[in-house]
């Protein structure tokens, strides 16, 4: 019962913090121009939903969603906002990255790897971010803002939020199959190196 309680007013108090940031983010966007297009979600709401997801812990304290950020000026709204939204995946893949080579160095040892198979395994972690890029085609952006500029250009800022463990869990999927790929007949060494737990 008591778990209970601190649960709700744990939950009480991320939504009081996040509409708080919310509140002030906003004021700070509309004070510097920014606008959100037409038809969306008032600027408010789409700050307080991601907020709300920034705030969010896991058992561990980690958090449960992953953000990254986008900002592009071009002459045309919509060129702005998929050149935002590819910085913006750029950011978030570098992340996951850091996530996988981390797991991939700590496991290496005990995949049992000769030094041409952990070469290639090395070169491949170089280029990663690249297969990382693809697991996250299908990711809509949490809030996009947009200011028309003086020289007529237009500035488009997005944040992403991602599912910590589920975009992780895509994205080792794809490094494996990668990786299978490299290390032709070695499945137990590539189970080895990236466990999907």
């Amino acid at each position: 019962m008591l778990a209970q309680t601190t649960e709700k007013e744990a939950k009480k108090e991320i939504q009081r913090k996040a509409i708080k940031e919310a509140r002030k983010e906003a004021k700070r966007f509309k004070k510097a121009g920014y606008e959100v297009t037409p038809g969306s979600l008032p600027m408010e709401k789409q700050l307080e939903y991601t907020w709300i997801r920034l705030y969010q812990r896991d058992d561990k304290g980690q958090a449960l969603y992953l953000s990254a950020d986008g900002n592009a000026v071009a002459e045309t709204r919509t060129a702005a906002e998929m050149q935002a939204l590819e910085a913006a995946k750029l950011n978030l893949a570098g992340q996951l990255e850091t996530f996988i080579r981390a797991i991939i160095e700590a496991n290496i040892a005990n995949a049992q790897l000769n030094n041409e198979e952990a070469t290639s395994v090395t070169e491949f972690l170089a280029g990663a971010k690249n297969v990382i890029v693809t697991t996250l085609s299908q990711v809509e952006p949490a809030f996009k803002i947009y200011r028309n500029l003086p020289n007529k250009n237009v500035e488009v800022n997005i944040k992403l939020l991602v599912n910590r463990d589920q975009v992780l869990l895509e994205a080792k999927k794809q490094i494996r199959q990668e990786l299978k790929e490299r290390l032709k007949g070695l499945q137990e060494k590539v189970d080895k190196l990236l466990p999907l737990q």
